[in-house]
């Protein structure tokens, strides 16, 4: 009977797929670090996974291990080349959350460029004048640069040209032909789309690189331009972002997530008023949380029946794995 391991609370919509699959045990943890399911991890056969690291170390103490299935689409905490030494496939859930996820690209957009947050304490403060600053701006009739053009990033342009926003995208992996279809600007040279661009969102992975957005590109963006980073920690140096912003070069950003997360209580975009922090919550609606939550466990339940789709898994081509 395999035993699945659950690291990260998952939504009952999950627990109960769990419950109704046929000759599995399983095991929940709640809190979402590597120390707290470290323990457990030797006796599990499946692990499903939330946002927190899976190292070489923790897979070699899992003799048992057959299949990693993560409980969203990126895999940047996961040490994959371990898990295809051992021809362990990693699986990830699909397109369940693009939806949510250009949702809150949106929501940080609009409340960073209408100042939401430091409106409502104005407000509660006593300070009804603040509405005089005439410090908020408009999308309509602006210039966003979509970084990264898969499903998130076209679900994002819709959105955005429904606001009367100019879209364009760029994406080394998208032919422009397809940006083109959707009424989508596309551009090969970032720096100058970032001198061009009122707004900038990101929605690719992470990478081993550095960072996508650091100190040259954010000299070359527009001043009082708008930087949103719903996609991954480590693509924007948060360093160069927050003296970006504190001088006044770039009107505001809005970030889901951190390259440390949760950060530390000296981190200086914590105190900067330019800045609105999210906790990597674009994916967490409750709609969203729970299809996450069965396709993940849908993913083991299915790889045990011999019936996993090989699209959704991430090293299939190195594992030669056929479902």
């Amino acid at each position: 009977m395999p035993h699945i391991l659950v690291a990260g609370k998952l939504h009952p919509a999950g627990v109960e797929c769990l419950k109704a699959g046929k000759d599995v045990s399983f095991k929940l943890i709640d809190e979402i670090s590597l120390d707290s399911y470290l323990p457990d991890l030797p006796g599990a056969d499946a692990l499903i996974l939330r946002t927190q690291p899976l190292t070489a170390a923790a897979i070699a103490s899992a003799p048992h291990l057959k299949i990693v299935s993560r409980h969203g689409v990126g895999y940047d905490a996961v040490d994959i080349q371990s898990l295809t030494s051992r021809r362990i496939p990693l699986c990830i859930v699909g397109d369940v959350n693009s939806r949510s996820v250009a949702e809150h690209t949106l929501t940080l957009l609009l409340a960073v460029a209408r100042r939401a947050v430091p409106h409502d304490r104005a407000v509660r403060q006593g300070e009804w004048t603040v509405r005089n600053r005439f410090e908020t701006v408009e999308l309509d009739g602006r210039a966003l640069l979509i970084l990264g053009f898969g499903r998130i990033g076209r679900r994002v342009a819709e959105l955005a040209k429904a606001f009367g926003m100019h879209v364009s995208a760029h994406d080394p992996f998208v032919a422009a032909d397809a940006m083109i279809l959707q009424g989508v600007t596309p551009v090969t040279d970032l720096r100058s789309a970032l001198g061009a661009a009122d707004y900038v969102t990101l929605h690719m992975p992470g990478s081993s690189a550095g960072a996508l957005i650091g100190k040259p590109e954010l000299a070359a963006m527009k001043p009082g331009a708008i930087l949103v980073n719903a996609a991954r920690g480590g693509l924007v140096d948060e360093g160069a972002l927050d003296e970006a912003l504190r001088s006044g070069r770039l009107r505001g950003a809005g970030l889901d997530v951190l390259l440390s997360e949760p950060p530390p209580s000296d981190h200086p975009l914590l105190s900067n008023d330019r800045v609105l922090l999210s906790p990597h919550s674009a994916g967490l609606t409750a709609e969203c949380a729970a299809r996450m939550a069965i396709a993940s466990v849908q993913n083991v339940l299915d790889h045990f029946a011999g019936k996993l789709d090989p699209a959704l898994v991430v090293n299939a081509k190195d594992i030669d794995y056929r479902g």
